[in-house]
């Protein structure tokens, strides 16, 4: 089912009391949207749909109308999720940035998405405060979760470059959260956007329950997320649970084995589309029962299928749905 902002705010609630992650996956196409939904179902486990600026623009078209685009993603995520009665899926806009702020108005005045990441962390601490909170100050309005975020997180995603990182204070993200009244906070400890291996990145776990606690005592305990965490192995991402993480982002994870699924398809089924050089093309003819896009795309959505069931047993939200629970 499709959640509303209320209905996603117990379910980061019930993460961070039983200190089990959600994960959180970037979508564009609907063979993404089906397979995430298929995996978060069959797992019994809740989860987030992401979508980026970028990925509105591409699901719009050549008018890279990005409202359009938003409308697409949330339609398709509403109809399909009627399906599915085991787990609860919400939509979320990852990384707007201040230039952005009439994308995220629209997207919250229409109910397109439950939760919003307003992503200043390149503005100085007072202009990042200021901008947030004003962004607070509409979706509580409308019922939408909020996600904030200090410091810099280095690499790409999407839209998002960043060549340096800089990781985030526990005295800054205290003061931030109080400030802003966020309901998640992302905190830069060292993860990497894009193609990464968590083993070879200087990861601060410590970092993350050093602001888990001190935003606890002092009363306003806030849900951690987790960017760039990809490449992140089994063990730092359980690590990073209990240390206070209650969303964990994933989207190149996707790409790549989605990517990969379809090569293997084409490695084995090349002769579908390519004569062979042992047969004269006047006696070759194409395999339409190979390459009839049904039959290559179903091997990216099972993939993804099987990797947001792998990441769910990681995380230990399989079978911790709010519903029925």
């Amino acid at each position: 089912m499709y959640f509303d902002g209320t209905q996603l705010k117990k379910v980061f609630l019930n993460a961070k009391s039983k200190r089990f992650g959600i994960i959180a996956s970037n979508v564009v196409f609907d063979s993404t949207i089906r397979g995430l939904l298929q995996g978060y179902n069959n797992n019994h486990s809740d989860g987030l749909l992401q979508i980026s600026s970028g990925a509105c623009k591409y699901a719009a078209g050549n008018s890279k109308d990005i409202i359009i685009g938003a409308e697409v993603i949330s339609s398709i995520i509403k109809i399909l999720s009627k399906q599915f009665n085991n787990s609860g899926v919400g939509l979320h806009i990852d990384h707007a940035t201040p230039n952005y702020f009439d994308f995220i108005k629209e997207c919250v005045e229409k109910e397109l998405v439950t939760s919003v990441m307003i992503d200043a962390s390149k503005e100085k601490f007072e202009e990042n405060v200021r901008i947030t909170k004003e962004v607070v100050s509409l979706c509580k309005r409308h019922s939408v979760l909020v996600e904030g975020e200090i410091g810099y997180i280095k690499g790409t995603e999407d839209e998002i470059v960043s060549e340096t990182e800089l990781y985030t204070s526990p005295e800054e993200a205290l003061a931030f959260v109080i400030q802003t009244g966020v309901d998640l906070f992302a905190a830069s400890v060292g993860t990497n956007h894009g193609v990464t291996k968590g083993e070879k990145v200087e990861l601060r776990l410590d970092l993350i329950k050093e602001i888990d606690d001190l935003l606890i005592d002092n009363g306003v305990e806030t849900g951690i997320v987790l960017h760039g965490a990809s490449g992140l192995t089994a063990k730092q991402q359980q690590i990073a649970i209990r240390n206070g993480v209650v969303k964990i982002n994933k989207d190149t994870d996707y790409q790549y084995y989605m990517a990969k699924a379809v090569q293997e398809y084409w490695e084995k089924e090349k002769d579908a589309v390519v004569c062979p050089k042992n047969v004269h093309y006047d006696d070759y003819t194409p395999d339409k029962k190979r390459f009839d896009p049904r039959k290559w795309i179903i091997q990216a959505e099972q993939a993804v299928k099987n990797q947001v069931e792998s990441l769910v047993s990681i995380s230990g939200s399989k079978n911790n749905s709010i519903i029925n629970n």
